[in-house]
């Protein structure tokens, strides 16, 4: 399935948090602190508000956004005013 955003809107695919260990203990997923990040799937066609490009590596405002499902990874549709960096 193809996604397409419209207006101002970028499609991110989620990245798969990875597994935190302490010496020999494995850290809860629920325990560990979470940074938003994720990479520019799609953008929309307001190419005069919109700064990133397709293949960035983004981070996105924690509440941001609607989550979807499609060919098996999940995808945030945000705001570029949602989007706060550009990760390097």
């Amino acid at each position: 399935m193809k996604i397409k955003p419209l207006a101002d809107r970028v499609l991110i695919k989620i990245q798969a948090e990875d597994n935190q260990k302490v010496g020999s203990l494995f850290i809860p997923q629920t325990a560990q602190e979470k940074t938003n990040t994720g990479v520019v799937a799609e953008i929309g066609d307001d190419k005069d508000a919109i700064t990133v490009k397709v293949g960035d590596k983004v981070m996105y405002d924690k509440y941001a956004g609607t989550k979807l499902e499609a060919d098996g990874a999940e995808y945030l549709l945000v705001r570029i005013s949602d989007v706060l960096a550009v990760v390097e």
